[in-house]
């Protein structure tokens, strides 16, 4: 039996990647693939073509419990209405997403730092003197610029890099415990 570790992105992908190596873990060795679904609403489709010899478990954003939920659902893997059930079944839930996760375990400073590592600091300064985000929480500013021309693929290992290893978000942690537990 294999583990399947579905997520929505590519971002979520690179994130629970570069933290598993983080944390000294082969995946791959270990039998685990991380598959970027494509974005939520795939997750039907993605579950449906699993096969027997598959155990999945994943990633959503908050406000994608219930797509996952139903797919999971009808796809034969259990009750999976609530954040609760979800989590029974090995998927984890990232509020508001897993930027916003990360963001909030590293901190503003720290993220800004991400983005001065990697020569994108000036371009968020930039941002943030946009009319629509001037005087927004740091936080949302963050997520946002991350969403639009910074990349979250590119960011999400980065950060993950930074992150201390007391402060790992609990979807992720949860979700390598969950799959390093047999």
């Amino acid at each position: 039996m294999r583990w399947v570790v579905l997520v929505e992105g590519p971002s979520d992908k690179a994130a629970v990647e570069a933290l598993a190596r983080k944390l000294g873990r082969d995946l791959a060795g270990e039998g685990v693939e991380v598959v970027s679904i494509g974005g939520a609403h795939a997750i039907g489709r993605v579950v449906a073509e699993l096969t027997d010899d598959i155990r999945p478990a994943g990633l959503c954003d908050i406000g994608e419990i219930i797509p996952f939920g139903r797919a999971l659902e009808r796809a034969g893997v259990g009750p999976a209405g609530t954040r609760e059930e979800l989590e029974t079944l090995g998927f984890y839930v990232c509020e508001p997403d897993l930027e916003g996760e990360l963001i909030r375990a590293l901190g503003a400073k720290e993220v800004e730092g991400v983005l001065e590592k990697s020569g994108k600091l000036s371009s968020f300064r930039t941002f943030q003197k946009q009319p629509q985000w001037r005087g927004r929480p740091v936080d949302a500013q963050l997520r946002r610029f991350f969403g639009s021309s910074a990349g979250k693929a590119r960011h999400a290992p980065l950060m993950v890099d930074s992150l201390p290893l007391d402060r790992i978000p609990r979807p992720l942690e949860a979700l390598l415990a969950h799959i390093g537990s047999g």
